[in-house]
């Protein structure tokens, strides 16, 4: 029987790869439910061409042109948060490919493991914020949390057939982003367009601008605490320039596994979509003779201090994941829009973690309420206050 795929988020950069997923397999997947933020356009393209049961659009304003486009066919319209977060309920749903950006993918993801249905999760900002929570919650409703993100998807394909021995350290592999090797001085000039210009992945800018700061990296971290079960002192980055080999398990006999492949984001999006199955494609192969040399260097965590504040988090535990979560979407918003200057956004941050009322063991609602007083405080440091 064909799986009967949500994606949360079809029109961002994993959406729509995890579209094409699903265009060159027919007989495998079909798709149930499109949600996209702002952009109509695309998703009435989408959900004409994939014919979707429900189709969400977040931005409430926008309903009206979607469900006049979509008019003539046989697909329900529903708009904002509310209904984003109700839809994943919907018995019809075989998994839910959460590929929103940010903590907007919190609430649909825990409604949709709530609801029993298992998770493909390219949102890791879900873990960052409230691992604790969403982990206890698939254990309970027996749900699989399987990874999208490639250095994830990498340490879960290394850890199929190894769950019954100790792993002794997890190795995330970093490219390092567009400016490796950078001094603090050399980043005090960089632009937006600078920071945007990833030499190996294309992402959206979001995602592209954490990966220029390591924020990314820090995120990727805390959400492999909670996705293996591992504390932070058995997890370590290391800067891999080539994006060849997407991570590494180390086990207690000191064997390491690795996952390697070219950069391509369809290979771990169609790995959760098929697991436990792999599926035959024809994305282009990795030719060792094209990589004759794979480099490897300790990420530099004095100049990139957002890797430092993450692992900080991590240890503090409680909520502050949930800030620095917060704290960064503000100010990588800030930096898009010329507001603040690169090497401002960990100084913000780290205010902003400093600031914020910390909270030992929080509840959702806690959560909500931190997410809220973080971007509140942030936008105060950022002189966007008002």
């Amino acid at each position: 029987m064909k799986k009967r795929v949500a994606i949360l988020g079809s029109t961002g950069s994993i959406g729509t790869q995890s579209l094409e997923v699903i265009a060159q397999n027919p007989g495998l997947f079909e798709v149930e439910v499109l949600t996209a933020n702002n952009n109509v356009d695309l998703l009435i393209q989408q959900a004409k061409i994939f014919q979707p049961n429900v189709v969400v659009i977040a931005n409430k304003e926008k309903y009206q042109l979607v469900s006049e486009a979509l008019e003539s066919e046989d697909i329900k319209v529903y708009a904002g948060n509310e209904a984003l977060a109700q839809v994943v309920e919907m018995d019809t749903i075989d998994l839910v490919l959460t590929a929103m950006v940010g903590y907007s993918g919190l609430l649909p993801t825990y409604n949709a493991v709530k609801a029993g249905k298992h998770i493909a999760l390219a949102n890791k900002e879900t873990l960052v914020v409230a691992g604790e929570i969403i982990t206890k919650a698939a254990l309970e409703k027996n749900v699989d949390l399987l990874p999208v993100d490639s250095e994830h998807s990498a340490i879960f394909q290394c850890l199929v057939g190894e769950f019954m021995n100790p792993v002794e350290k997890i190795y995330l592999t970093c490219s390092g982003g567009p400016f490796r090797g950078k001094t603090l001085q050399e980043l005090e000039q960089v632009t937006v367009d600078d920071a945007l210009a990833h030499p190996n992945w294309d992402m959206g800018a979001k995602i592209t601008i954490d990966s220029a700061t390591l924020m990314n990296k820090g995120f990727e971290v805390i959400e492999a605490r909670w996705l293996f079960g591992l504390p932070a002192s058995k997890i370590d980055v290391i800067v891999h320039p080539q994006s060849i080999i997407h991570s590494i398990v180390q086990f207690e006999d000191g064997s390491m596994k690795a996952q390697m492949g070219l950069p391509d984001m369809k290979l771990p999006i169609q790995y959760a979509m098929g697991f436990p199955n792999r599926i035959k494609n024809k994305f282009p192969r990795f030719n060792f003779l094209d990589y004759p040399s794979l480099n490897f260097e300790q990420p530099n965590t004095k100049i990139f201090r957002n890797l430092a504040l993450a692992f900080e988090a991590l240890d503090k535990g409680g909520n502050m994941p949930c800030i620095l979560n917060a704290a960064n979407e503000v100010v990588v918003e800030a930096f898009l829009n010329k507001k603040i200057r690169f090497l401002q956004i960990p100084e913000i941050i780290e205010a902003a973690m400093n600031k914020v009322a910390f909270i030992e063991k929080p509840g959702l609602e806690d959560l909500i309420e931190t997410d809220n007083e973080t971007r509140t405080v942030t936008k105060l440091l950022t002189g966007n206050g008002n």
